[in-house]
């Protein structure tokens, strides 16, 4: 029994941590291995993403490389986080990820080590990402919405009660402040989000 109050008193002062905590406070490592605080990015539009090189969605890479091109002067940074997590579609080291996407699609974003993004061994980050920003549902009008709603509740009926990271490429919009102003699904095209990383790029 105390052994059992014990866990309980340290899951919920690990609650407490994470509630208190803000995006600034937490550190990730960067496609070098090297600790990275995301505080150097204090005063930027974050589109914080994790992605994958062998999944239907891949060709994102392009799009992301387009709106960064055309945004980062103006205070835009994307920060991808490759995971395997999803049909293992990111095999191999970060370094041959990291050669794929700049032979491929020439990126010139800064690209982050693997990561988890759901479950116990889940990057901090995502974790209080999915916190501030959890699962509203795909777009079951959309075609691609709809086939990812129908392969993902044969898998769990209710999975969409979940604020889990549901596939690659879902995308987090982050303010100038370090607010998580939205969520994106990796159906949701360029033109959903580019208006809303244009209203925060004009916010400072």
């Amino acid at each position: 029994m105390k052994r059992l109050l014990t866990l309980c008193l340290i899951m919920v002062a690990g609650a407490m941590q994470l509630a208190a905590q803000g995006i600034y406070d937490i550190r990730v490592k960067n496609d070098a291995g090297q600790e990275v605080s995301l505080s150097d990015y204090r005063g930027k539009v974050l589109l914080i993403v994790n992605t994958a090189t062998r999944c239907g969605f891949t060709p994102q890479y392009e799009e992301l490389e387009v709106l960064y091109k055309r945004y980062r002067d103006e205070g835009l940074e994307i920060l991808d986080f490759p995971c395997n997590q999803f049909g293992q579609q990111a095999p191999g080291t970060i370094r041959e990820i990291h050669e794929f996407c700049t032979a491929n699609f020439d990126i010139q974003f800064p690209q982050f080590d693997k990561v988890d993004v759901n479950g116990p061994q889940a990057s901090p980050l995502f974790t209080f990402l999915k916190s501030k920003q959890p699962f509203r549902g795909f777009n079951t009008a959309d075609p691609t919405g709809k086939m990812m709603d129908n392969m993902l509740r044969k898998q769990d009926a209710a999975y969409d009660k979940k604020s889990d990271i549901k596939w690659n490429f879902t995308k987090f919009l982050v303010s100038r402040d370090g607010r998580v102003i939205a969520r994106y699904e990796p159906t949701a095209t360029v033109k959903d989000m580019e208006l809303d990383i244009r209203t925060q790029l004009l916010t400072k």
